[in-house]
């Protein structure tokens, strides 16, 4: 039998809902592309309730105590003695979301002698230490696909909040105010503009199919270049790097995974050849950016808004000085953690585990490391460092 450690965000300030504010969710059985969504023989969870925080478990402890596994929920997963590090030794599974991630160092996974498995309950397995699950034989699997819409979504929103300026003019109607002026003195027009993607895979392809009507010029880069009929349908204009094609952006929205061609790639260096005045949009990792270059350009006015909702570490300590800069749109990690979303993360978290146990294959699109080496998605998606 396992012992299954699953790390969760904490429930509600009051408490776990007893009600929603609506009464189902849409019925979707695949992505764009064909994909399937999530298949486990069964749920033991209401599709559209809370099941990311502790006290929703992910909907999996009914499942796993009936097996014979011993599940652990918690929260607290940083500082001396936390109950991760505390419960981790003996664990054989971790299970952790991108949004609270528990982090799977190096030095942890060497402490964690029966782990063999590690699951992202979402996309994104970078809070885990690739190479050392690959030299340990630790399993990396995540729930791809579950959440990209989601996190396309917030994306386009973030967009037209900033360039529209609305966050700060929603601001003047809850202080009561009506001061048409203050708002509207930086708020533009998407139309026409020009709007980039640093990577353009499942998210990122969904950005630019969800912008197009919005009659605006599409860019991309991609170490792996679009079929050519994609590039015609959407007048994507390519670009070999990032350093390429962010001079011709009002908007760059960040798409990429993070890896070592990734991180810091936006610092002074890059973002000063942005246009004066662009935006930088940012819903794949904090560590993509530098933190300082960042708060630096939006208060010289290089940068006209910086929005996303990924920070490093997460949670953000009080002091972050992306909860004070000027000019952004910040939100916690809450992109990829709708309640649609969590439906399917939460599914296909019981769905690897289903396959887990019983022997059978987990499907290659959730593999990230598996048998020593990076594997399916993984290997497309990541590089190693050793």
């Amino acid at each position: 039998m396992a012992k299954v450690l699953c790390v969760l965000y904490d429930d509600p300030t009051d408490g776990h809902p007893t009600t929603y504010a609506r009464d189902d969710l849409p019925a979707i059985d695949h992505y764009p592309g064909g994909q399937t969504t999530p298949t486990p023989e069964a749920v033991d969870f209401t599709p559209g309730h809370l099941l990311g925080s502790v006290s929703g478990e992910l909907g999996l402890r009914d499942y796993l105590e009936k097996a014979g596994h011993t599940l652990v929920v918690t929260s607290d997963k940083a500082g001396d003695g936390s109950v991760f590090d505390r419960e981790l030794p003996d664990a054989d599974i971790v299970i952790s979301q991108p949004f609270w991630p528990a982090y799977l160092t190096a030095e942890r996974i060497a402490a964690a002698r029966n782990l063999k498995l590690a699951v992202t309950a979402g996309i994104g397995s970078d809070h885990v230490d690739l190479d050392a699950a690959i030299a340990h034989g630790v399993t990396v699997a995540e729930v791809t696909y579950c959440n990209s819409i989601s996190v396309a979504e917030h994306v386009v929103m973030t967009t037209l909040s900033l360039v529209r300026n609305y966050l700060p003019s929603h601001q003047v109607v809850l202080d009561g105010g009506w001061n048409i002026a203050d708002c509207v003195a930086r708020s533009y027009d998407l139309e026409g503009m020009h709007v980039g993607t640093v990577a353009a895979g499942r998210i990122g392809l969904a950005v630019l199919r969800r912008l197009a009507p919005f009659d605006v010029k599409l860019h991309y880069t991609d170490r792996h270049r679009l079929p050519r009929e994609v590039e015609e349908e959407l007048g994507l204009t390519f670009h070999a790097t990032a350093a390429d094609m962010v001079p011709h952006c009002d908007v760059v929205t960040i798409n990429a995974p993070l890896h070592p061609e990734t991180e810091g790639l936006f610092g002074d260096k890059l973002l000063a050849t942005m246009k004066r005045g662009a935006y930088l949009i940012n819903t794949a990792r904090a560590r993509i950016v530098d933190r300082d270059a960042v708060d630096r350009a939006l208060r010289s006015g290089q940068l006209a808004g910086y929005g996303g909702d990924v920070w490093y570490p997460q949670p953000a300590p009080a002091d972050h000085p992306w909860r004070t800069m000027p000019y952004q749109g910040m939100t916690p990690h809450i992109s990829g953690s709708s309640l649609s979303a969590q439906a399917r993360y939460a599914a296909g978290t019981r769905e690897i585990l289903e396959s887990w146990f019983t022997g059978r294959p987990i499907r290659d699109e959730y593999l990230i490391v598996d048998g020593g080496a990076l594997a399916g998605t993984g290997a497309h998606s990541y590089s190693v460092t050793k």
